[in-house]
């Protein structure tokens, strides 16, 4: 009897092709849990910037990447004079978008925010509002930002990951968002494998010796002011330098 045989060449390219599905959350596995299922945000303006942010993108020359919500936004805004004395002569590109959730990073990750570039490092920080728009439950909220470092993973295969703690909120220890953030953050840790991704936790930075949260730092008790990102700058730089190998 003859035994049809596949060649050798056949099987590696369908091994190949399955790779994205192994390192990258399924889809069907992802729609299980709102975290982990891409999804943009309605808004126009959401969708202006998702566009322009390709665009800068596609011009490429971009070492250094921050992902994130409007915490990261916000290096565009109270954070800018900061920005411009610690990344701007690094080529670093902001993708933080108000409001986004682990979903919403995905959904950009995969049309074009990541195309065509190679950065020498990513710095991810993500989920605040996971806890306060949709209510996800902290597991939920860190399979979503575990769902972003495998896409990261994935399609930057030669940049190091940089992922932070998600910041302190609310003015007290005891706030209920402060609880969920810090039981998302507990998950974080075993996400770094110290060869591509690791983690760095500047939460204490923020607070005082009783964990408030002073509003020199964040005056509405979640968004830096201008000290704030001048705390998070610093906070990181040693770090940053090890990894862009400065």
């Amino acid at each position: 009897m003859r035994r049809n045989i596949l060649p050798i060449s056949f099987l590696i390219a369908l091994l190949l092709s399955a790779l994205p599905l192994v390192l990258e959350p399924s889809l069907s596995f992802a729609g299980q849990i709102k975290a982990m299922s891409p999804a943009p945000q309605p808004e126009a303006w959401w969708m202006e910037r998702h566009e322009r942010t390709v665009a800068r993108i596609r011009q490429g020359h971009i070492d250094l990447l921050f992902i994130g919500d409007s915490i990261t936004q916000g290096w565009e805004e109270d954070g800018r004079p900061v920005w411009n004395a610690f990344y701007r002569h690094r080529h670093a590109a902001n993708l933080g978008y108000n409001g986004d959730q682990t979903d919403n990073v995905l959904w950009r990750l995969q049309h074009g925010e990541l195309d065509g570039i190679t950065p020498k490092l990513a710095v991810v920080m993500i989920g605040t509002n996971n806890a306060t728009r949709r209510e996800d439950p902290p597991e939920e909220t860190a399979a979503g930002i575990q769902a972003i470092l495998a896409t990261l993973r994935t399609r930057l295969p030669e940049t190091k990951i940089l992922l932070l703690a998600v910041f302190p909120r609310g003015l007290s220890a005891d706030d209920p968002l402060r609880r969920m953030n810090n039981a998302v953050n507990e998950r974080l840790p075993a996400f770094a494998d110290q060869r591509q991704v690791f983690f760095l936790n500047l939460n204490r930075r923020f607070l005082d010796d009783n964990g408030r949260l002073s509003e020199e730092m964040m005056p509405d008790a979640l968004h830096p002011s201008e000290r704030g990102y001048r705390v998070w700058a610093e906070g990181m730089e040693d770090t940053i330098r090890k990894l862009l190998g400065e």
